[in-house]
């Protein structure tokens, strides 16, 4: 299964770099710092943004006690069908992040109180990235935990700077994780809470 999800993961990098953002799955060590201290239910979902190829989801499975605690969102269509395979009992569409709030809406899923953001922030396009991110502030709004993660080797680069400076002056000081170094390339968490 690692060895396809890597292929696939690839695929999707070699297809359209900038919506992907990396050339590998997350690892095991990266998805359990990501999900530290998540514990959904039915009315305290769990949104996922970016799904990929299922590297965070396949931990957080273990974690939803029920499908309607959890709610995944991914545009590139051939990893929807790949994951709806993978993960039948799980909630997971094709969409866009940016309109990610409405989708809640429209699927009448309990509130988001936790959101697990994977999207690749400093490659995306300026316009892109703020959509995303007004659509995250309507979430964070109704109290919400925001968990994303930054590549050690991009950490102190200008966009990936900006972009925590942004959400610091919106939801103040976020929870650094140490840095995860059985992950390629090592990362670490980054958490904002409005709860």
């Amino acid at each position: 299964m690692r060895m396809n999800e890597n292929l696939q993961f690839l695929q999707a990098f070699l297809k359209n770099p900038l919506k992907v953002g990396a050339i590998a799955p997350s690892s095991p060590e990266l998805a359990a710092e990501m999900l530290a201290g998540i514990h959904p239910d039915d009315h305290n979902i769990v949104l996922e943004l970016g799904v990929g190829t299922g590297a965070i989801t396949k931990f957080l499975r273990g974690a939803i006690p029920s499908r309607d605690s959890y709610l995944g969102i991914e545009l590139d269509g051939d990893l929807v069908k790949t994951l709806n395979k993978n993960f039948p009992d799980m909630n997971i569409i094709q969409g866009n992040a940016a309109e990610a709030y409405s989708i809640h809406q429209e699927l009448g899923l309990g509130k988001v109180r936790y959101l697990v953001c994977c999207l690749p922030f400093v490659s995306l396009p300026k316009e892109v990235s703020e959509s995303v991110l007004t659509e995250i502030a309507k979430f964070m709004d109704e109290g919400c935990e925001l968990r994303i993660f930054q590549y050690a080797h991009g950490y102190f680069l200008p966009p990936a700077i900006k972009l925590r400076e942004f959400l610091k002056n919106r939801y103040g000081t976020s929870r650094r994780s140490p840095l995860v170094l059985k992950n390629m390339p090592p990362a670490f968490t980054l958490t904002w809470s409005t709860i």
